[in-house]
């Protein structure tokens, strides 16, 4: 797989109390196995797609972090993380751990930017990150949604070497990270309709074949429904909490509606 450019997401993961638990669940919604955790590496736990192709991981909650709401985690890349580790820091983020190699497979450090959101960086080793995308129980998008969005701005667009193009919408404040002249992640800036214990987060996207029946098994298997559907010119999609509170959302690409937003 090609080298991602820096900033460009590259992996996922989330941790969970019951693991086991969350792996059903995912498996129901969107058809994944898994490969064997060990305890050398925490049982870390990779999931695959229907075609075999790694797309995510699930992880036991750490001592210590008992209470913690289990939340996904977006790694994005960085070629010479020292480097990005160190911009980071210098932008006012904090570093959660000096960079950690975990064995062959890369290195990694958890970042807080000065708004609060969370994000973790990837040097790829032999573990190069997603080996899908954009397809069914894949990843395809994901928002840095924050509660100050001129500290978050000012934090990515110095670390990261994005082309920022703001979506000229009076109801909402949204831009577009853009690498490479495409879109690498989106960045809104959260309004009263989140709830005022919410923090800034990433909101991570997984792509489902049919918005509605996804909707439904999360229901059925003890999630909630926060935000939908919304039909859009992206697809049609929705924000869900999984059975142990874990935020993420879906999207069918497929169905979609309007015309495609100006960028400024």
């Amino acid at each position: 797989m090609s080298v991602r450019p820096e900033g460009a997401p590259i992996w996922a993961d989330a941790m969970y109390p019951d693991l086991e638990a969350a792996k059903a669940f995912y498996t129901e919604l969107f058809g994944w196995s898994y490969d064997p955790g060990t305890e050398e590496f925490g049982n870390y736990t990779q999931a695959k797609n229907a075609d075999g192709k790694h797309v995510a991981a699930l992880v036991p909650q750490m001592p210590g972090a008992e209470g913690v709401p289990p939340s996904w985690n977006l790694y994005l890349a960085a070629p010479d993380i020292a480097a990005s580790a160190e911009k980071a820091r210098s932008a006012g983020g904090t570093l959660m751990m000096e960079p950690m190699q975990v064995a062959d497979f890369g290195t990694m450090v958890t970042v807080q930017d000065p708004a609060g959101v969370m994000f973790s960086l990837w040097q790829p080793g032999s573990h190069e990150g997603f080996e899908a995308v954009n397809g069914p129980g894949a990843f395809c998008w994901a928002e840095v949604n924050t509660r100050d969005a001129a500290k978050t701005d000012a934090f990515f667009t110095s670390v990261f070497p994005y082309d920022v193009k703001k979506v000229p919408d009076d109801k909402v404040d949204f831009n577009v990270w853009q690498l490479d002249g495409g879109p690498a992640l989106g960045r809104m800036q959260m309004t009263d309709d989140f709830p005022a214990h919410v923090p800034s987060y990433v909101n991570v996207y997984f792509v489902v074949e049919d918005c509605d029946a996804a909707i439904a098994t999360v229901q059925r298997l003890g999630g909630k429904l926060h935000f939908g559907p919304m039909d859009s010119p992206f697809g049609r999609m929705a924000s869900v909490a999984d059975p142990q509170g874990c935020a993420f959302s879906v999207i069918d690409v497929t169905t979609t509606q309007g015309e495609m937003p100006p960028m400024e």
